[in-house]
């Protein structure tokens, strides 16, 4: 297991298209609800408990080797708003794109051959784990991390927030995204015995209406 692949599926440069996304953060901002480092830490943690628990629990799973058909059937039932879930097809996608080129499965050819328009990210994500040769604790982190550092990196674009303050609210954060990790591959471990139903389905309504009012704007700054 190669601790040095999981820094490059989690770096925020790996061409798997998660700049282009703000996790919900620019409708947050444009609506009040994140105005300084604060703001950012409060959305983050939110967002960490459930959106960020229910991907790294997806991740986890697919990254033991449950199929990736039920996975994403389990991330749709999880995700109401259908602009959310379209944004999580296109992230799922590009991120197949990558890690072909990157890691070249055959695991990860059949999931392109069955989700041509793109699988839920968290699903391709706990696939490209196992391709990269890393387990499910490695998936749970990179997805639990994803779920606060795209919020926290589009913030700074959005209001010119510095990037110390950005990167000190993910440090606050750690002890937490290691908690919401360790539950996810707890859940995940169970899948094999109780089914999909055993995966977290912590909701957040406010991203999920979010996610549709964002998605009605003529004019906006990130995909998602």
């Amino acid at each position: 297991m190669s601790r040095a692949a999981l820094l490059v599926l989690a770096d925020g440069r790996f061409p798997a298209g998660g700049h282009a996304h703000s996790g919900g953060a620019e409708e947050a901002v444009k609506a009040g609800r994140i105005t300084g480092a604060g703001d950012l830490e409060d959305f983050c943690r939110g967002r960490l408990h459930t959106a960020g628990l229910v991907a790294a629990s997806l991740s986890a799973a697919a990254a033991l080797g449950v199929p990736p058909t039920d996975l994403d059937a389990a991330a749709d039932a999880r995700t109401a708003s259908p602009a959310l879930r379209a944004a999580a097809r296109r992230l799922g996608r590009q991120l197949t794109r990558a890690a072909r080129a990157v890691w070249p499965s055959d695991e990860l050819d059949a999931l392109a051959r069955e989700f041509p328009k793109g699988a839920h990210q968290p699903v391709v994500l706990g696939l490209t784990a196992r391709a990269a040769g890393l387990g499910p604790a490695d998936a749970a982190h990179c997805a639990a991390y994803e779920s606060v550092s795209g919020p926290a990196t589009a913030t700074v674009r959005l209001l010119g927030l510095d990037p110390f303050d950005a990167t000190r609210v993910l440090a606050r954060l750690a002890p937490e995204l290691d908690r919401v990790a360790d539950a996810a591959v707890e859940a995940a471990a169970r899948v094999r015995h109780d089914g999909c139903g055993a995966l977290p389905a912590a909701g957040a309504p406010l991203l999920e209406i979010g996610g549709e009012v964002h998605a009605a704007w003529a004019v906006r700054l990130f995909a998602s």
